[in-house]
């Protein structure tokens, strides 16, 4: 698969990233598989990860101001 920034290749590897669900709240997703380019950093996450992902976002405390979840697919 190729970039679609920069047109090189993309590798799949497990990464931790940060999504901002709220206007105070940030959540640390942690051993997220990803396809990250290998020249600019840019990522895709599959279909069914991102599924799973909005799953696990949708359940977070709004009240919490930094929460730290381990992805489990």
């Amino acid at each position: 698969m190729r970039c679609n920034v920069c047109g090189a290749g993309m590798q799949s590897l497990i990464t931790d990233l940060p999504f901002k669900v709220g206007e105070r709240t940030i959540v640390v997703l942690k051993g997220l598989p990803v396809l990250q380019c290998q020249n600019c950093s840019e990522y895709l996450l599959d279909d069914t990860v991102m599924g799973r992902v909005e799953e696990i976002l949708h359940r977070v405390d709004a009240a919490a101001e930094l929460e730290v979840i381990r992805y489990a697919a």
